[in-house]
């Protein structure tokens, strides 16, 4: 397979990968912020909401790596 193809592909996939993670992280912070809960208090992420977290940080940097990577080809 030529390259291009392959970098298109995992580009697309990543892309869609990283919505997602974005979309599941994103679903519970709204509601307890409009329903007056502690939106402006910190708290540290536990769990499954802080892998969820890191998941999106790596998903990031690999699909800005490959979109570089994708530019310069």
């Amino acid at each position: 397979m030529n390259t291009e193809i392959i970098l298109n592909i995992s580009q697309i996939i990543l892309a869609i990968l990283l919505m997602i993670t974005i979309m599941i992280q994103s679903k519970g912070t709204g509601l307890g912020a409009a329903f007056g809960g502690g939106g402006n208090v910190y708290r540290t992420k536990r769990g499954a909401e802080k892998k969820l977290f890191q998941l999106t940080i790596i998903f990031a940097i690999l699909f800005f790596g490959v979109a570089l990577v994708n530019a310069l080809v």
